[in-house]
């Protein structure tokens, strides 16, 4: 079984029964209504208390593998379910897993304000004025908060960081020798959802941000936090203004991102990448170590290790570059072979 929800930043609700699970949901128990449950989890990772969905047919591997004590599925897959899980059956099982997230797990509000005594490490800290601090953050020493920033409830800073004005940090644990500039959004709810007869619904983000020791994040940059596992960026790596990283990104070690680039959700980057302004990336895919992402390229595939891709779409450099030149000769030899014509 897998982590559950940080404690820091979510408070857990109390334990259901199946079937008064499904009645608040909406949903259908097809078996072990009587079995109690006190979480959601996704389905490679469930326990014996957790409540997993399945959302699509390529998961169904995956779904005879589980050990979630509850599985909400689509009708057409619930003579898959293991024989020990109990089945909650649903035409919407991920919107139904949404809800169900309700009910089981709520982010801790800052619905107050703490002293700084109760956050800060020493009297090296300093809190510029305006800042506001959640219940539970902690802040090491030698770091310096910049003012009307907000330090959300459970949020943990190391030591020798420097926070820029007016930042929301939220969800999050950050390292040692951190700087993040004015305006940046960290541990924001991600961006997900789930269709239903009613329309999409929200999906709830239980996840983290995590930025490791010597990372900096530019001014107005938003990091979202994780859907369930965390959204992590690795060791002094450099991100540049305006910057968009989506839930459940995993940035490696010395990476270099420049101003607008935008990372769609679950994308995995190895260490020493470097992203050119404007460069985007979509959701899934996996950017290898080393590689180099040129400005304004949209990548919509997987990037190996050690190349350079360019375009849109992307693609290997080389590969663009000659497209690009054999284009430019058919426009031009079109170009004179019209003005011939009409000479």
């Amino acid at each position: 079984m897998g982590r559950g929800p940080d404690a820091r930043f979510f408070e857990a609700l109390p334990t259901l029964t199946v079937g008064e699970l499904a009645s608040r949901i909406g949903a259908d128990v097809a078996r072990g209504g009587d079995r109690l449950v006190s979480a959601v989890a996704p389905l490679a990772t469930a326990g014996a208390g957790d409540v997993a969905f399945l959302g699509d047919r390529r998961f169904l591997p995956m779904l005879t593998d589980s050990g979630a004590g509850c599985i909400i599925v689509p009708p057409s897959a619930v003579e898959a379910v293991p024989a020990g899980a109990a089945v909650i059956v649903s035409g919407e099982a991920q919107a139904s897993w949404a809800r169900a997230s309700l009910l089981f797990h709520r982010p801790i509000p800052l619905d107050r304000a703490v002293a700084a005594p109760e956050v800060v490490e020493d009297d090296s800290v300093v809190l510029e004025p305006g800042v506001v601090l959640g219940a539970g953050a902690r802040i090491g020493r030698g770091s310096r908060v910049g003012a009307n920033t907000v330090v959300g409830p459970g949020v943990q800073i190391g030591r020798d960081c420097v926070i820029g004005a007016n930042v929301s940090l939220g969800f999050a644990l950050i390292g040692d020798r951190v700087r993040v500039l004015s305006g940046a959004r960290i541990g924001e709810p991600g961006f997900g959802a789930a269709g239903s007869r009613t329309g999409p619904i929200d999906i709830p983000q239980l996840g983290r941000v995590i930025l490791q020791d010597g990372v900096s994040v530019g001014a107005n940059t938003t990091i979202d936090r994780g859907a369930y596992d965390d959204t992590v960026i690795g060791e002094n790596t450099k991100i540049d203004n305006l910057c968009m990283i989506g839930h459940n990104c995993v940035i490696g070690r010395n990476c270099l991102m420049a101003a607008q680039t935008g990372l769609s959700g679950s994308v995995t980057v190895g260490d020493g990448v470097m992203f050119g302004g404007k460069a985007g990336v979509g959701d899934h895919l996996s950017i290898g170590e080393g590689a180099r992402v040129a400005a304004g390229a949209g990548v919509l595939q997987n990037v190996p290790a050690g190349e350079t891709w360019s375009g849109y779409p992307a693609k290997p450099l080389r590969q663009f570059l000659r497209e690009a030149i054999w284009l430019a000769k058919q426009a031009s030899g079109k170009a004179r072979a019209g003005k011939t014509g009409n000479e």
